[in-house]
């Protein structure tokens, strides 16, 4: 019979991936990290029992976290990545060519290494882009201690358990604010909706006061089951996020970006949330 990969998110229900073969597994001094085969969706990661990414639909998630900010905002020229240990919204901000510096911040150096051995299509180079600082440093020390601003914060954080816990705090969103220059954009992971909803609502209200506009925009992912992965929105210029399809269209063609998920017409209707969501909110 076949080894399994069990996935523990949730205590009732979940998924199982066959593994064909592990290529590294390790506990690190913040996480358990196993990479395996599957035969399905290629190569996997999961940290603490928990799917991160895979080959196969990686795309998806890092398309939607990190163009869907950059186009809305149109001329971000410093960005802050949070987590993102596996390279994909790095490699995913770095094809916009307005961007001339990213600080990437990972409390992991061991992940890092890992991603660029067992998935280097992720990062697909990106950490060798002059254009990026990698600070090996827990998140939240040092967005509170930050004292540079950045058109776009995103926040490619694990599930709020263990170190991810603090990168859905109120001082963590306050840290971030405090981080963007006007009109700047905080994008964040913020779970699957139907089976996490209590976190979309607690981000929800902790946004309240912080932002003129806080809403949430969506991505269906396959291995993040449950149905559609909902993500953070956070800025004081409310014109961003009411941008038609063809405004966007127009950035999107101007930067010559190939993309396999993201369009600007997804990108608006992005934002139309299903209406559990929006009565979850009120």
């Amino acid at each position: 019979m076949s080894k399994r990969f069990i996935e523990t998110l949730y205590k009732t229900y979940g998924q199982s991936f066959v593994i064909d073969e592990i290529l590294f597994e390790s506990k690190t001094d913040h996480q358990h990290l196993i990479i395996f085969n599957n035969e399905q969706f290629g190569r996997v990661m999961a940290l603490d029992g928990v799917i991160q990414t895979t080959e196969k639909d990686e795309f998806i998630y890092h398309e939607m976290l990190a163009h869907v900010p950059l186009f809305a905002h149109g001329n971000a020229k410093r960005v802050l990545i949070i987590g993102g240990g596996d390279g994909g919204i790095l490699r995913e901000v770095l094809r916009h060519p307005e961007v001339e510096h990213v600080t990437m911040v990972e409390i992991d150096q061991a992940v890092v290494d890992m991603c660029k051995k067992h998935f280097p299509a992720h990062s697909d180079g990106a950490f060798d882009d002059s254009r990026v600082n990698l600070v090996i440093n827990d998140g939240v020390e040092f967005i509170v201690n930050n004292s540079d601003k950045f058109d776009v914060i995103i926040s490619d954080s694990t599930d709020p358990e263990g170190p991810g816990e603090v990168l859905f705090s109120s001082r963590f969103y306050e840290g971030c604010k405090n981080s963007l220059t006007d009109g700047g954009i905080l994008a964040t992971q913020n779970g699957v909706s139907f089976m996490q909803i209590d976190e979309v609502v607690t981000t929800y209200k902790r946004f309240e006061g912080l932002f003129a506009d806080r809403w949430f925009y969506s991505a269906p992912v396959p291995t993040y089951i449950g149905g559609i992965m909902t993500l953070a929105w956070g800025t004081d210029d409310e014109s961003l996020r009411q941008q038609s399809a063809q405004e966007i269209r127009e950035r999107f063609t101007k930067s010559n970006i190939k993309t396999r998920y993201y369009t600007p017409e997804l990108h608006v209707a992005s934002f139309a949330l299903p209406q559990y969501v929006v009565d979850a909110l009120k």
